[in-house]
C-alpha cells in the first residue's frame, strides 16, 4: 500500500547509500529541525537518499518510512547478529556489570557482536549482557508478551522506545519481535495488519482493535494493552472501559484486525 511517509520525496532522492543508525534513539523528523514521526533505535538500518547541512533524509529498511537524521547519529553498516529482548539494557564500558555504561539500549535495538566476552558480547556501543539478547533470527511467539514488555514505558507521540512509546510504536514493537512486518502508523497498521474481522466479532488475545488515530492490542476477552494519552503511559484497561471513554471522545471503533498466529 502506497503512503506517504513511505513514498521517498522525488526532490530528496538519488543517493541511496546504506547506513545504521548509531545512536540508542534517534527522532526521525518530518523536515529538518521539525516535527517528530517516529523514531528509530541503535542498528537500525537505513538508506541514505539525501544529504546537505548536516541532515541526512533517509528511508528505514524495517517498514520504508521516510524522514530526516542528523548525520552525526548514522554510521557505516554493521553485520547484525544480536538484538535487546529485555525491556532496556546497557552498553557497558567493560565486561563488568560495575562498570561505567557507555550507552542505554531500548528492547529492539540491534547490535554487532565483534567479540564473545564472559557473561557479554562485545560490540562497537560497549559490552552487553547476554541474559538481554539473543541472535537477530531468533523471534517471539507472542506480540501481548512483548508489549507488556513496555507497562509504565511513558506515552510519547512518536516514540519507538522503552524510553517513550506511542499506540503505534508498540504495535510495531510487538510485532516485530514475533516477524510480523507491520507499519509505522496505526493508519498503515489498520490497513495492512492481520484479518479484518465482522464488526461485534468477539475480541481474542492479540487481535488489534482501531479508533481514528489509536490501536490498542487485546491482551485477552476483557482486556487491552496499550500506549495512550489519557494515562500517558502503557497500561492495561478494561475493553469495555477503553471503548466508551474513547468514543465519547473521539468516535467508536473503526476496525477489529486479528494478528496472524505463529508457525
Amino acid at each position: 500500500m502506497t503512503h506517504p511517509r513511505t513514498t521517498p520525496d522525488p526532490d530528496r532522492s538519488g543517493l541511496n547509500e546504506p547506513a545504521q543508525i548509531g545512536r540508542s534513539v534517534v527522532n526521525l523528523l518530518r523536515k529538518p529541525n521539525g516535527a517528530r514521526d517516529r523514531q528509530l533505535l541503535i542498528g537500525a538500518n537505513v538508506t541514505i537518499l539525501w544529504r546537505e547541512d548536516g541532515w541526512a533524509y533517509v528511508q528505514s529498511a524495517a517498514d520504508g518510512y521516510c524522514g530526516y537524521v542528523g548525520v552525526s547519529s548514522l554510521t557505516k553498516p554493521q553485520q547484525i547478529t544480536h538484538k535487546v529482548i529485555a525491556a532496556a539494557s546497557h552498553g557497558y564500558q567493560n565486561a563488568n556489570i560495575k562498570a561505567i555504561d557507555r550507552c542505554a539500549l531500548s528492547h529492539g535495538s540491534r547490535l554487532a557482536m565483534l567479540d564473545d566476552a564472559d557473561g557479554f558480547i562485545r560490540t562497537s556501543h560497549g559490552f552487553v549482557p547476554k541474559q538481554h539478547i539473543t541472535t537477530v533470527d531468533l523471534f517471539a511467539s507472542d506480540p501481548a508478551d512483548v508489549a507488556a514488555l513496555y507497562l509504565d514505558t511513558p506515552y510519547l507521540w512518536g516514540g519507538n522506545s522503552r524510553l517513550g512509546i506511542d499506540c503505534s510504536g508498540l504495535i510495531q514493537a510487538a510485532c516485530a519481535a514475533c516477524n510480523i512486518p507491520c507499519g509505522g502508523d496505526s493508519d498503515m497498521q489498520e490497513a495492512e495488519l492481520g484479518e479484518l474481522l465482522e464488526p461485534g466479532t468477539a475480541p481474542q488475545r492479540n487481535d488489534l482493535l482501531f479508533w481514528k488515530g489509536h490501536v490498542a492490542l487485546v491482551w485477552d476477552e476483557d482486556t487491552l494493552i496499550h500506549a495512550n494519552g489519557h494515562a500517558m503511559a502503557t497500561v492495561f484497561e478494561p475493553i469495555k472501559d477503553a471503548i466508551a471513554r474513547i468514543a465519547a471522545a473521539d468516535g467508536e471503533m473503526t476496525a477489529h484486525r486479528r494478528l496472524p498466529t505463529a508457525d
